[in-house]
């Protein structure tokens, strides 16, 4: 009996240590939802670092974590949860994003901020003392019909996804191959000139031709 009674004992010790860590380790994942920020709308072309050089000058960045679409194209990112050192920061850039155009890849994003909630992250633990209920629609429920338009719905949402996605990545590869040559060809302009001034080729040319130089040897 007095067995019985210690196992018992140690059990709901134990069971009690195992409610605390439950609880820190929620109150832990809470603070870290109240420093990060929630960021949508944007380029398919972004990627972790270029988000994480945009907005290290608001703050520390501590991860930048995309969040993949995966009803469109390649199951790009086409919003991010940004993680920050403190929750002062977080809404710094929240302010800042609202009242400046964030820049990627050369072209200005309509990018939308806002504070994240916890339903954001996939890798939330759970919440004590919260059950999560399924369980599968017959065809005789009466929501089997309303869960299978919105399943259309989301199909048909993806085609036309997928189809302005595509569209976009064409146009923002043609500009970055536009930037990439326009650059090339002024640091060649750059390199020209250069060259003429070092090798003396311009000093002879505005002696021959009488004119002015303030160029020094």
């Amino acid at each position: 009996m007095e067995r019985c009674l210690n196992c018992l004992y140690f059990g709901e010790v134990y069971f009690l240590h195992l409610m605390e860590a439950v609880f820190e380790e929620y109150a832990a994942f809470e603070n870290k939802v109240k420093r990060s920020v929630y960021i949508d709308n944007l380029s398919p072309l972004a990627k972790e670092s270029v988000i994480k050089a945009a907005l290290d000058q608001f703050g520390n960045v501590i991860q930048v974590t995309l969040i993949r679409t995966y009803l469109e194209l390649k199951g790009m990112g086409r919003a991010a949860l940004v993680e920050m050192q403190n929750a002062d920061e977080a809404r710094t850039i929240i302010s800042e994003i609202r009242n400046s155009p964030f820049m990627i890849s050369g072209m200005p994003r309509p990018v939308r901020a806002r504070p994240a909630v916890v339903e954001m992250f996939d890798d939330r633990p759970r919440k004590p003392d919260r059950t999560i209920m399924c369980y599968w629609l017959k065809s005789n429920d009466p929501d089997f019909e309303v869960a299978t338009k919105m399943k259309r719905i989301v199909r048909n949402h993806a085609k036309e996804a997928n189809f302005l996605l595509k569209r976009q990545l064409e146009e923002e590869e043609q500009l970055a191959k536009e930037q990439s040559e326009s650059l090339s060809a002024i640091y060649n302009k750059y390199e020209l000139v250069q060259h003429v001034f070092n090798s003396g080729t311009a000093t002879r040319l505005a002696k021959h031709y009488k004119m002015r130089t303030d160029v020094r040897q």
